[in-house]
C-alpha cells in the first residue's frame, strides 16, 4: 500500500493520467491525497474532476481557491471570470453531482504523521486550532442555506491579520484565505495575498509562511500546494511543497508518504 500526495491538477487531465500510470496506481491498495485546485486554468477541468470523482473511494482532496471559485459560480453567487476554463463543467449534466462531491471535501486532512491543506497552515495556529477553524468554514459550505451568502462574501484580501476576535464573514473569509491563498507573512503577522513570485524575492519585511519568525511548531509533517513559484522546494524536510507548476508547462509531482520518494510527469504548457 502506498499513499501519494499530488500537486495542483488545475484541469490537466492528461498529466494526471500520465502520473497515475507512472505510479502504477492500484485503487485496490493505494491512496491519493490531492492538495486542491483540481480545476481551472488547464484545458480539461471536467475530465479531471470526473476522474477524481471516480476514484473517490481511494482519494482525498482538500479544497483550493480555484475549487471554491468554481463552486461559487455554480451556486450562482458570482459570475465566471474571463480567464476561467471550467465552462465544460458548467455545461455538463454531471455538474451538480460533481459539485456536491467537491463541496464535501475538507480544507485540511491529516493522519497520524501528516497533514495536508492547499496553501499551508497559518503559522500562528497549532493543529487543533487549525482543525477547528477548518470545520467552521466546512460547516457553512455544506449547508445549502448558508453557502451562497458565504460565497458572495468570500472574495477579498482583508482582514490582513488573524485574530480569534474576528466574527462573521470577516472571520470566514480570513480562515478561507489562510487555507487557500496564503504565501508570505510580514513580521507583525500581516498576510500579503498579492505576492505570487518566488520565496527568494519576497517583499521586504515578509517571509514565506513556513519560515515566519513566530511560527508555532506543528506535531506533524505538512504537505501543501498553491505556490508553483517554489518549484517544490522549501529547504525544510518537515514542510513539503507539492505544486511544481503543471499548468505552466513544468511538472506534475507525487510524493510518497511512506517512502519519501518523488515521481514526476513532464507537462505541456497550457495555451
Amino acid at each position: 500500500m502506498a499513499t501519494y500526495a499530488i500537486g495542483d491538477l488545475q484541469g490537466c487531465y492528461q498529466s494526471f493520467r500520465c502520473l497515475l500510470e507512472q505510479l502504477k496506481f492500484n485503487p485496490d491498495r493505494d491512496q491519493l491525497w490531492l492538495c486542491g485546485d483540481l480545476v481551472n486554468r488547464g484545458p480539461e477541468s471536467l475530465k479531471t474532476l470526473q476522474l477524481c470523482y471516480d476514484l473517490r473511494d481511494n482519494l482525498i482532496s482538500v479544497l483550493g481557491n480555484h475549487d471554491l471559485h468554481m463552486l461559487a459560480v455554480i451556486s450562482g453567487a458570482v459570475a465566471p471570470k474571463r480567464k476561467d476554463t471550467f465552462q465544460d463543467i458548467l455545461e455538463s449534466k454531471q455538474k451538480d453531482k460533481l459539485a456536491e462531491w467537491l463541496i464535501s471535501c475538507p480544507l485540511m486532512h491529516e493522519n497520524e504523521q501528516w497533514v495536508i491543506s492547499h496553501a499551508g497552515i497559518y503559522p500562528g495556529w497549532d493543529l487543533a486550532t487549525a482543525g477547528n477553524c477548518a470545520r467552521e468554514v466546512e460547516t457553512v459550505l455544506r449547508d445549502p442555506n448558508l453557502r451562497q451568502t458565504f460565497f458572495r462574501n468570500m472574495y477579498g484580501n482583508s482582514p490582513e491579520y488573524w485574530s480569534e476576535e474576528l466574527t462573521g464573514h470577516q472571520r470566514l473569509r480570513m480562515i478561507t484565505n489562510l487555507f487557500t491563498r496564503m504565501r508570505v507573512i510580514a513580521d507583525d503577522g500581516a498576510i500579503n495575498l498579492a505576492y505570487k513570485n518566488s520565496a527568494n524575492s519576497a517583499p521586504l519585511g515578509t517571509l514565506p509562511w513556513y519560515q515566519w519568525t513566530h511560527r508555532r511548531p506543528l506535531e506533524k509533517k505538512l504537505l501543501f500546494g498553491h505556490w508553483a513559484a517554489l518549484e517544490g522546494k522549501t529547504s525544510n524536510p518537515e514542510v513539503i511543497a507539492l505544486d511544481t507548476g503543471c499548468v505552466w508547462g513544468n511538472q506534475l509531482s507525487a510524493f510518497c508518504l511512506e517512502t519519501g520518494n518523488w515521481v514526476r510527469c513532464e507537462c505541456a504548457k497550457t495555451p
